[in-house]
């Protein structure tokens, strides 16, 4: 299908509410005071206690099946209309919102790259596991390896200490089970909603250029790509990709000050990028 041309945005970052563009880049990710405390904290902390290098092998047997649904790219985009991601301090509206979001504020600033568009829209939509059933700790937040030691530049480190994994042989050790500059794709990283839509795509044949695909998978690695730490599992590779994951968060992240997008009349062009990249068929959830 041919992708509609038109590479102007329907709402652009400059048109917020006063309260909104009072709101500066040091202003988010405050995890100590914000919009949903509580539920950050919380999830977090269940999070961290439970997410061992175990369970990451039975999620990925689990979901990775690809049983679960057959649905278009849209209509899971529409039933995230239902899901407030409970670890995000900044925004406390529907990820279906921050998708349109997202995609605009990068389609303003990368107008001739429409792959890029398309994955600031469908970056989240993995957390659609949250509304089949999985509690939240399993499918939204930070991610970072499991098998070998936590990082103390993960939000909440101290929340690790009830992790069995923290006091394993291996695994709380600095490599674990890992070799120095193995690359992350050997990496086996919490289980979330970035894993599961990048294995989805990719069960999917998408078209979707390397650099967007390793932004989906790797975009919740703060620890990493904010926090500087982890690069003893990284190769040249993740290295020439880190600028684009970098890249890829300055839209993701800061976009959720901006005002509320016309989901409805953007759907005809972010469709017709579904269609380019990824397919008119349905994929296996």
């Amino acid at each position: 299908m041919r992708v509609i041309c038109d590479p102007s945005p329907l709402f652009r970052p400059e048109e917020v509410h006063a309260e909104q563009r009072a709101k500066q880049k040091d202003d988010f990710r405050n995890y100590e005071d914000n919009v949903q405390t509580h539920n950050v904290r919380r999830t977090y902390t269940e999070m961290h206690t439970k997410q061992t290098m175990e369970f990451g092998k039975e999620m990925r047997a689990k979901w990775c099946s690809f049983n679960h649904a057959k649905m278009s790219i849209m209509s899971i985009i529409s039933e995230l209309d239902n899901l407030v991601d409970e670890s995000d301090p900044d925004i406390d509206l529907p990820n279906s919102v921050h998708a349109f979001q997202t995609a605009e504020r990068i389609r303003e600033a990368h107008p001739d790259k429409p792959w890029f568009h398309l994955v600031g829209l469908i970056h989240d939509i993995g957390k659609v596991m949250a509304l089949w059933g999985e509690p939240q700790w399993c499918v939204v937040g930070d991610t970072f390896p499991v098998g070998c030691r936590f990082s103390q530049r993960c939000v909440f480190p101290e929340t690790f200490a009830e992790n069995p994994d923290s006091t394993h042989e291996v695994y709380s050790t600095k490599l674990g089970v890992y070799e120095q500059n193995c690359g992350l794709d050997k990496v086996t990283m919490s289980w979330g909603h970035d894993e599961y839509l990048y294995q989805c795509l990719k069960h999917s044949g998408t078209t979707i250029p390397d650099e967007g695909l390793y932004m989906i998978r790797f975009h919740s690695f703060y620890p990493w790509h904010s926090g500087d730490d982890y690069d003893y599992l990284c190769n040249n590779h993740d290295r020439d990709m880190l600028p684009w994951v970098r890249e890829f968060n300055k839209f993701d992240l800061y976009s959720k000050s901006d005002s509320l997008p016309d989901k409805t009349a953007l759907t005809s062009y972010y469709q017709s990028l579904v269609e380019k990249y990824i397919g008119s068929d349905d994929l296996c959830w």
